[in-house]
């Protein structure tokens, strides 16, 4: 937030008020950042009650992720115009709301609006609880008090499927959006409570509409091209080509004109920071392909092991667990440690999580299945906020919003864009694979004479029936195969990715120090 040199920020938060405005602010974080993957697991439901496929079900996660993405540059001119504490609450209740409008969609298209509507509301909460919970803390407690965040922010998108998948399976998928009614209250009336008084200057800017339009053109473009594209046989169509081109030209102009207004919707300069250029990069594709893989497991846990929602909710939930217990220590210890060494620790480890799964099979257990992701809650309580503090560090208080806002905005976008891309990549090598082992399944294959023996004899199935039994254990081989190609995959980007973090140059007074990030 821009302050006017009159302004002086209130004294930090004591006692039961800071404990009060820590839980108000994390159970706002927690409800948003919760709702980007609680609905990972309900997607087969969702698609067979509403009549669509699971990959047009996909998009119930991607509509709500790019929306989200496009509002979130607007919290700085929104913060200026009606203040912080009001713009918080105000998009906590109008989560609400549009949380029960998704709970009541009939179709498809409503759900997916009432999504969209959700995404958009939510933007501003998640650099608004980075910018409060900071000004409730002492100075010298802001890594601790960014360890807080981060454990929510990390917390939340790991306990989604495991709560969703409970929800689904006991009560009916409307009520993943329903849960946020209560919690969403709660946290409006604590945050007015506490932080009514602690509310920031107004001051009336102009609106950057054009910048707005163009941004809201080449997102919005980019991630339909990026959903339609499979359906439509991507650039063998004239809708797919026609909306790339419509993509790459608006983010062509958007850049140019940003780099040259005055109030823009967002500060590109931001980028030319070589802390904030390494880290905002680095932690959007790392969050990229972190959600993206997030999102894959479940459905292949229920489409090809037989999962039911919970069970393969629950697979994932373990994440949780180190994360909890690592990410205050972190916190703590963070502004004694160079946060370069602890991020790329943290990518070393997501390397080995992703490379333990590539080697899953159809007979894979479900403590085969759990254990690197309980193994991967280590490396999660390393990534958000040693990142967070350097791509943080060094900036003036008064770009640290907008600096927050837009490292959001990167790293929710490319969340959207790591859905989409591993949804679609999955599906190629799937296909890929498939191909390749149909070519050996010939009428003179020795293994597939033996396997429909067999398969007839024990089971005294016709010719159609074990042929059809065949085809579906070689695409489900087929699709094996292709998510033990994006897990590797996964692995290798988490390595390349590392010297981002080392083009970072630490602030003075520690390597990279969340002291830094919160002082400066």
């Amino acid at each position: 937030m821009a302050t006017s040199p009159q302004y002086t920020p209130p004294p930090p938060l004591k006692g039961g008020a800071l404990v009060l405005g820590t839980l108000s602010v994390s159970l706002a974080v927690f409800m948003n950042v919760l709702d980007s993957s609680i609905a990972n697991v309900a997607i087969p439901t969702i698609s067979g009650d509403l009549g669509v496929s699971i990959d047009e079900g996909t998009w119930v996660i991607t509509s709500f992720a790019a929306a989200n993405a496009i509002s979130i540059p607007l919290t700085g001119w929104l913060t200026q115009r009606v203040g912080a504490v009001r713009l918080f609450v105000t998009s906590i209740m109008l989560f609400v709301l549009a949380s029960w409008m998704c709970g009541l969609a009939p179709t498809l298209p409503i759900l997916l609006a009432a999504r969209v509507l959700q995404g958009l509301v939510a933007g501003p909460m998640v650099p608004l609880s980075q910018s409060l919970l900071l000004g409730a803390y002492p100075k010298s407690k802001s890594s601790f008090a960014l360890a807080l965040w981060g454990m929510t922010a990390v917390v939340a998108p790991v306990a989604g499927p495991a709560l969703g998948g409970w929800i689904t399976d006991a009560y009916k998928w409307p009520w993943i959006f329903y849960i946020n009614i209560p919690v969403g209250l709660i946290a409006a009336g604590l945050t007015m409570s506490i932080y009514r008084t602690r509310e920031t200057p107004t001051r009336k800017l102009p609106i950057d509409g054009v910048g707005l339009a163009l941004l809201v053109t080449w997102v919005a473009a980019f991630q339909i091209m990026l959903d339609k594209g499979k359906d439509l046989d991507w650039f063998a169509s004239p809708v797919i080509i026609t909306l790339g081109i419509i993509a790459a030209v608006a983010f062509a102009y958007f850049v140019i004109w940003e780099l040259n207004n005055d109030h823009p919707v967002v500060d590109l300069r931001l980028f030319g920071r070589r802390n904030f250029f390494g880290g905002t990069i680095a932690i959007s594709i790392g969050y990229g392909v972190f959600f993206g893989n997030l999102v894959l497991l479940p459905q292949w846990l229920q489409q090809y092991l037989g999962y039911r929602s919970i069970d393969s909710g629950l697979s994932t939930a373990p994440i949780g667990i180190f994360a909890v217990i690592l990410m205050p220590l972190i916190g703590r210890f963070l502004p004694s440690m160079d946060a370069r060494k602890v991020a790329t620790a943290s990518f070393v480890c997501f390397a080995g999580v992703f490379w333990l799964r590539s080697r899953y099979n159809l007979e894979v257990d479900q403590w085969t299945v759990i254990l690197p992701t309980l193994l991967q809650g280590i490396p999660t309580a390393m990534f958000f906020v040693p990142l967070t503090v350097l791509l943080l560090s060094g900036l003036p208080p008064e770009r640290i919003p907008a600096a927050a806002g837009l490292s959001s905005f990167v790293r929710v976008f490319c969340g959207a864009i790591g859905t989409s891309v591993a949804t679609t990549a999955w599906n190629n090598r799937t296909i890929v694979h498939h191909a390749q082992l149909t070519e050996h399944a010939t009428p003179y294959s020795p293994w597939l004479q033996q396997s429909f023996n067999n398969i007839s004899s024990l089971l005294g199935l016709n010719q159609e029936q074990t042929t059809g039994m065949i085809e579906r254990n070689i695409t489900a081989q087929a699709a094996m195969l292709g998510i033990n190609d994006i897990f590797w995959i996964s692995a290798v980007i988490f390595i390349v990715i590392i010297p981002l973090i080392w083009i970072i140059k630490p602030s003075k007074g520690g390597a990279g120090s969340a002291e830094a990030a919160g002082a400066h």
